[in-house]
């Protein structure tokens, strides 16, 4: 968080933490439903604590209430050390803060899918930031400002026992939940972006907004259809090489329906590809 410390409540216990000195790392395959945990203030929002433990990585082919892509199995446990994870998507405001500082490149395109003068904007400067590539939102979140780096493949962390297929649970997603195109009911929610946070009855247990749907999100992995069942047990680095960056979470775009924003899903394309439902969250190490 370069040069930004805070008291933060573990466990009962107020511990100080001191970001210069905090190790910093990426997000794998996952994050934790399990508990609603301690936030802290960073320069581009906030943060959530996702403490060390194990979860569960992949889809249940068993199970006939989640229709499984083939890249998704098989479903296994999978254990990692602590991170903080952002609360929110990378807004216009943060990115653009970064851009003044001289680390960060203008987004390519300036407008929204149906707003003119999206980015420089100030009426959406909560919206996420988009038209972005993976090298950018790699920047960003390894930028002294923002002390993080790109989160991790994966799927959304939860439970050991928590089989979970949407952050909010496993109750089937509609537009108060999550920004995306309902095909099966109401078609596209919103049919552009939407201020970060503003489906707060879908966010994770421990507070984690719009995981699911509102802007398709950059992870630093290359993509690989048998990851899932190549990937070590414990803290899974991604693969070493690829072709294709994964993109995690869907979006309010018409191509994503309810099957892509389920926790399992893994979507991917090429680093230097932007659109307008395309945007990134950052991570690092506690």
């Amino acid at each position: 968080m370069g040069g930004c410390a805070a008291w933060v409540l573990i466990a009962a216990q107020l511990f100080w933490l001191n970001a210069d000195s905090a190790p910093i790392r990426v997000l794998s395959e996952h994050f934790d439903h399990r508990l609603f945990l301690p936030m802290i203030a960073t320069p581009g929002g906030q943060e959530v604590l996702n403490p060390a433990g194990p979860f569960q990585m992949g889809c249940d082919s068993g199970n006939p209430a989640e229709s499984c892509m083939r890249d998704e199995h098989p479903l296994h446990t999978v254990t990692l050390d602590d991170y903080y994870i952002d609360r929110y998507e990378v807004t216009n405001g943060g990115y653009g803060a970064c851009v003044v500082a001289g680390v960060c490149t203008v987004p390519l395109f300036s407008d929204a899918e149906t707003r003119p003068s999206y980015y420089a904007n100030p009426v959406y400067a909560d919206f996420p930031v988009i038209y972005i590539t993976w090298h950018p939102a790699r920047d960003f979140c390894a930028w002294p400002g923002s002390g993080r780096r790109l989160r991790r493949n994966g799927r959304r962390r939860r439970g050991d026992s928590d089989t979970r297929q949407y952050p909010w649970g496993n109750s089937a997603p509609d537009c108060t939940l999550a920004n995306f195109n309902d095909r099966e009911r109401a078609g596209l929610c919103v049919g552009d972006t939407d201020r970060v946070g503003a489906h707060p009855a879908g966010q994770s247990p421990f507070g984690v907004m719009d995981m699911a749907g509102n802007v398709w999100e950059w992870v630093s992995d290359w993509y690989a259809s048998d990851y899932y069942s190549t990937a070590p047990a414990s803290n899974p680095p991604g693969p070493a090489t690829g072709i294709l960056r994964v993109l995690r979470g869907g979006s309010w775009y018409v191509s994503s329906d309810s099957h892509s924003v389920r926790a399992a899903y893994r979507y991917s394309n090429y680093a230097v590809v932007w659109y307008s439902h395309f945007g990134f969250r950052c991570v690092r190490a506690q």
